[in-house]
């Protein structure tokens, strides 16, 4: 199934999660490697957005907040590096609405 394009991605998630060094499981590090950066956060969303929306997710579990589903695929940053990645979406059981989770690296 593939998850709508307009699924919800906050953007205090991508600033202050992703690309916000962090002491426990920092994903900062990891995405500047693909050239994102709190100064370009934008880039990430679209490309969250633009690559990874519109391939298929798979469902992953039921929880008491919702469904989650997972989405692997290839993140291309904005300098053109490819990182393999499993991301994490959930529809909600209360408003419905498909919001993103996290983004972690996917080992091949």
């Amino acid at each position: 199934m593939n998850l709508p394009m307009t699924a919800i991605i906050e953007p205090k998630k991508i600033k202050e999660y992703l690309l916000a060094p962090r002491k426990r499981n920092d994903k900062s590090k990891w995405l500047a490697k693909a050239g994102y950066t709190l100064k370009n956060w934008q880039q990430l969303e679209q490309d969250l957005r633009l690559q990874l929306l519109s391939l298929q997710a798979v469902f992953r579990e039921e929880t008491k907040y919702g469904k989650m589903y997972e989405i692997k695929g290839d993140l291309i940053g904005p300098n053109g590096r490819v990182l393999a990645v499993r991301s994490i979406w959930i529809q909600e059981h209360a408003s419905k609405q498909i919001k993103f989770i996290t983004i972690f690296p996917e080992k091949r």
